[in-house]
């Protein structure tokens, strides 16, 4: 297994896009793109090129990741196994928030059918049945005979005390979260600091980003953030949340970080400013652990971080070569894009 993951992990690594191919994808000549895309891996991006559709286009780069992870995962068994594929969950979690709120909302069938994610072989619900609940109660009696009822359960108890789409979706996005902690444990002890660094990389942003949009841009109050966020782990255990979540502005939050942390956003002082640091913080400590001799698992982890980010940055230069914004203007949103934003 370590062979084969570690052969291909470094064979798939070298799709992984530099700044200067980044500038070129934006200059060349229309009919050069789909080209540039095949040689990069991204065939089927290459044969979508042009088309007017942003979910398409989102779909296509999702139906990619897939792909990879489907041939990575391949020699994968127990807890490595299981931790790969949950990670693909957190799009199937989207299809279940698009389920929610249609069926809240009343809308019809047909409007709801192409904003799902076609999950291909790791596809765990019926999507044909869920659609056809009759109303949102009785879709959240059915997908707690899926194998989201844990995430579910959650979520169904947010909505019955609030009945608000926000909440609903910010419960499922925790309980996931709680998920992938508690699957990654047994491959921390075996993998040891390279994988805690990548999950403490996603789960303290994540809960940092969650905190401050929570608290400062939705007005929720402090007991209300603490309860959605991702329960103690890493960096951000559960006496230093409950200490952050009572601080009355941004600044005030980052001042009360511990201070490695605190030098790691390097004078961030707005809540974008805050991803922009962890996610680049995130993408180096990827980068360390994929040219490492770390455990196969993580190198494959950190290749699937990189490769999303990726892919979310060829999105945005196809959609701003599709809207014909010059190239600098695409150049400033790939620069906004590399930090979480589009």
């Amino acid at each position: 297994m370590s062979a084969y993951l570690n052969t291909r992990v470094s064979l798939y690594s070298e799709r992984l896009w530099t700044d200067e191919q980044f500038s070129r994808l934006i200059r060349i000549p229309h009919a050069e793109v789909p080209e540039s895309l095949t040689r990069r891996g991204l065939g089927a991006l290459a044969r979508g090129y042009g088309g007017s559709d942003p979910l398409s286009l989102e779909g296509r780069i999702i139906a990619q990741l897939l792909d990879e992870t489907r041939v990575l995962v391949r020699p994968l068994t127990g807890p490595d196994r299981q931790f790969i594929i949950y990670w693909t969950h957190r799009f199937e979690v989207s299809n279940v928030k698009t389920l929610l709120r249609a069926k809240m909302a009343g809308e019809r069938f047909t409007s709801l059918v192409p904003r799902l994610i076609d999950m291909g072989p790791f596809a765990r619900l019926d999507l044909e049945d869920l659609v056809h609940a009759d109303d949102v109660m009785e879709l959240f009696r059915r997908l707690e005979h899926t194998p989201y009822a844990d995430i579910v359960r959650h979520a169904r108890r947010a909505f019955e005390e609030s009945h608000d789409p926000f909440i609903l979706d910010a419960t499922l996005d925790r309980a996931y979260y709680e998920g992938l902690v508690h699957r990654a444990q047994p491959i921390e002890a075996a993998a040891g600091k390279p994988m805690r660094d990548l999950m403490a990389s996603i789960i303290d942003r994540t809960n940092l980003v969650w905190l401050l949009r929570y608290r400062f841009n939705y007005d929720l109050p402090p007991a209300r953030v603490y309860y959605l966020l991702v329960g103690g782990h890493y960096r951000f255990q559960a006496e230093l949340l409950q200490r952050l979540v009572t601080q009355t502005s941004v600044e005030s939050v980052i001042a009360a970080l511990p201070p490695a942390l605190g030098r790691t956003l390097g004078g961030a002082r707005s809540i974008m400013e805050v991803f922009c640091s962890l996610e680049a913080e995130a993408a180096e400590r990827a980068r360390q652990v994929l040219h490492s001799a770390a455990y196969p698992l993580a190198r494959a982890f950190a290749y699937l971080i990189l490769r999303e980010r990726d892919l979310r940055r060829v999105r945005v230069v196809l959609r701003g070569r599709h809207l014909r914004l010059s190239d600098d203007a695409v150049e400033q949103a790939l620069g906004h894009t590399a930090c979480g934003v589009a």
